[in-house]
């Protein structure tokens, strides 16, 4: 009983230590966003001029907005053609004969494998190398983008196709429709949920990536919001400013995920 008691201890100690090194940062961002500097004190007490800044702050605020919706735009181009070409890549790998689906998942991993840096390079170099065909524009970031986040579509679709019966799809044949129609009525709304998960997947990773946007912006002038914060705190350090932005961003994502949360718990429930 005692083994037990001391073992329940150490594991609760343990997830607080983690959830704590998880979350603490994250909680003094929010705490200093009201301190209205950047010195990590209360000089002049709780303060909204941090959060007023953002909206009152001139060029930068226009900025800031101009890289929120590159951000928005290249993650929705980005995760709607990934998993497009993913969703019917996937079908593909399936009807492959079993060595070469071996095959063709492993190369499928590599870009997954490799550190995101070395396929941030290799993108630049291939660009760099087909620059007349390739110039420096929007179509650089969004095939970046879409080289990047297609694995993971494959990968969150492949498991539910893998699910289906295929006694399914040789019905539908055997009932008049042809392999496309078969395909389009048959496989697609059986792999929908794979299908939302692997954009979920591709948009989340575009929203967030900064190393391969960074490396292959060129000379354009587009401005991420990863990008952007780069390069505000390289020059001015990291202003109050952040914070406020960092602290909203937060309280919108975890806003929106405990939504969903309560959704599914009431959808199970009925």
């Amino acid at each position: 009983m005692k083994q037990t008691k001391f073992g329940r201890i150490l594991a609760d100690g343990y997830l607080g230590l983690v959830l704590a090194l998880l979350y603490l940062p994250i909680a003094l961002i929010i705490i200093f966003s009201f301190s209205g500097n950047s010195n990590f004190r209360f000089d002049d007490g709780f303060t909204l001029q941090s959060y007023l800044s953002i909206f009152n702050s001139g060029a930068q605020t226009e900025m800031l907005l101009s890289a929120i919706k590159n951000t928005f735009v290249l993650a929705i181009s980005a995760s709607v053609i990934s998993t497009i070409i993913g969703t019917f890549a996937t079908i593909g790998i399936y009807c492959l004969n079993t060595k070469l689906r071996k095959v063709t998942l492993v190369v499928n991993q590599l870009p997954m494998i490799n550190s995101e840096i070395v396929m941030a390079v290799s993108l630049m170099l291939f660009f760099a190398a087909f620059s007349q065909v390739f110039p420096s524009s929007w179509a650089r970031l969004i095939i970046s983008h879409v080289a990047f986040c297609t694995p993971y579509v494959v990968l969150s679709i492949l498991p539910r196709l893998q699910k289906m019966d295929p006694n399914m799809y040789e019905a539908a044949l055997d009932l008049g429709s042809n392999p496309f129609s078969a395909m389009i009525k048959v496989v697609l709304p059986y792999i929908t949920p794979g299908v939302m998960s692997g954009f979920a997947m591709a948009f989340t990773l575009s929203l967030d990536d900064f190393i391969i946007t960074q490396f292959n912006k060129g000379d354009t002038g587009i401005e991420t919001l990863s990008t952007y914060i780069y390069e505000d705190a390289r020059v001015k350090s990291l202003e109050p400013f952040w914070f406020a932005v960092f602290s909203i961003f937060f309280v919108v994502v975890f806003t929106l995920l405990l939504l969903v949360n309560i959704r599914k718990n009431s959808k199970k429930e009925a």
